[in-house]
């Protein structure tokens, strides 16, 4: 008996949402559980951070390569390629694992540094596809909350994985929470292969020419780019997004570990997990300001603010708060954000232009890992030790100890938002850019039937 396939456009978008749910959570499963155990082993915020360094380099690296062959090949297909590399990779780290519990070879850091930066080797090619796709299935005026969707996924993600962490890590141990992870995938991945995308529209004539080789084709990406200040401003934009993001991400588990324990840092971490999930809940409600640009400057803004809690006298309701407010404006700046980007760009171009964007953006985020241990390990923890530099200073305000020197540079990444959102506004380039490029999407990028009336049947 031969199975239905879901071919309406909308109806296919949200089969691969609940996808990203599965896999997004799987991932959040490893990720937090691995991250744990790593700062834990070591100690050392440098270590923790060289997983997040192995984890973003390959991203960077790769993700223009990604993008050119996204543009090449069926974007379903490629979605299915991330997801089964990706499994394959989270297979390999539990056998990691196992072997070692048996006691057959000694488990270094390093080794699962390696396989980190394998499963990310596929996980480049999920977030371009997916929104290249997106564009396919979801009309123009619909893109903001589309993109709220996707950033629910992940948010849903970062709630549950931690939570479930906590729960199950001691009956089940790590081989178990990772063999989840590969479960989640082999999920997703049996939802992919019964839906179908419509096809790319064609390339222009212009960008014809340049698809003589793939080379070409990822140096089109950049050439597309580069010919709009606007959509280049944005990019060094969102480069400084990602070197703050990127060390609040390393840096977050060390300060609520210095103290207190793990249990609670999954507490936090899940109800920092509940911002995202209520700012994509309100992106996908809303879908945004007329000005999208606005929404991008103006919640970013408001995450400075939340870094200065870290200023407060330490206790996890604290920075519970403030994750969770910091977080939350996640999915409405990079919803707002994407969708200006899925507006002006060519559907046929997205996949490298894209891919293009996120690596010069995420240039920052291994850098971010990179610096942020040693920054705080060397330089920021020591000035606000017991009898260190900054001890009768910045010290009265902030405290003295362990964690201290990772909430003033918590502040400092603050005033660095709020700096950064002042300059950019002050450029007219940033300031007007939904003005002066224009659309590249028609009013109705997807069929009239691919919001269908309640009721009607998924399969077409």
């Amino acid at each position: 008996m031969k199975l239905p396939v879901i071919t309406r456009p909308f109806h296919a978008f949200l089969v691969t949402w609940v996808g990203l749910v599965v896999t997004w959570f799987g991932s959040g499963l490893t990720t937090f559980a691995l991250g744990t155990f790593m700062y834990q082993r070591s100690g050392s915020v440098t270590q923790y951070g060289l997983f997040q360094f192995f984890y973003f380099l390959p991203m960077m690296l790769l993700s223009p390569v990604a993008g050119a062959l996204i543009d090449r090949w069926d974007r379903r297909r490629v979605l299915i390629l991330a997801e089964l590399g990706a499994g394959v990779s989270a297979a390999l780290i539990w056998l990691l694992l196992h072997t070692s519990d048996k006691g057959l070879w000694q488990l270094e850091l390093w080794h699962l540094y390696v396989l980190i930066a394998l499963g990310s080797c596929f996980g480049t090619f999920q977030l371009p596809a997916c929104y290249a796709a997106t564009s396919l299935l979801v009309p123009k005026e619909q893109l903001g909350r589309a993109n709220g969707m996707i950033e629910l996924a992940f948010g849903a993600g970062q709630i549950l994985a931690p939570l479930t962490v906590g729960q199950v890590l001691a009956s089940i141990g790590l081989q178990g929470i990772v063999l989840m992870d590969v479960a989640s995938f082999a999920l997703s991945i049996a939802l992919l292969l019964f839906i179908r995308y419509p096809p790319t529209p064609p390339l222009t004539e212009e960008a014809q020419a340049g698809q003589k080789s793939l080379w070409r084709e990822t140096v089109s990406g950049w050439h597309y780019i580069r010919a709009r200040p606007g959509l280049l401003q944005l990019m060094v934009f969102i480069g400084v997004l990602n070197l703050v993001t990127g060390m609040v991400i390393v840096l977050i588990t060390p300060l609520v570990l210095s103290f207190t324990d793990v249990p609670t840092l999954s507490r936090v971490m899940s109800f920092a997990g509940v911002g995202m999930v209520v700012g994509a809940v309100v992106m996908t409600a809303w879908g945004g300001p007329k000005r999208r640009v606005h929404g991008v400057l103006g919640f970013y803004l408001l995450s400075a603010f939340a870094l200065f809690a870290a200023a407060l006298p330490p206790t996890a309701l604290i920075v519970a708060g403030g994750a969770f407010v910091f977080i939350m404006c996640s999915p409405l700046i990079l919803s707002c954000m994407q969708a200006i980007w899925q507006s002006k760009v060519p559907p046929a171009l997205q996949g490298r232009v894209f891919s293009v964007r996120r690596m010069l953006g995420l240039a920052a985020t291994p850098i971010a890992a990179l610096i942020s241990g040693p920054l705080c390990d060397h330089l920021f923890e020591p000035l606000l030790a017991p009898g260190g530099a900054l001890e009768h200073s910045v010290g009265r305000v902030l405290g003295v100890g362990k964690g201290r020197g990772i909430a003033f540079v918590f502040v400092v990444l603050g005033v660095t938002i709020i700096v950064h959102t002042l300059v950019s506004y002050l450029s007219p380039r940033i300031r007007n850019v939904e003005d002066e490029l224009p659309d590249a999407l028609a009013d109705h990028s997807a069929p009239p039937d691919s919001v269908p009336a309640p009721g009607t049947a998924a399969v077409g």
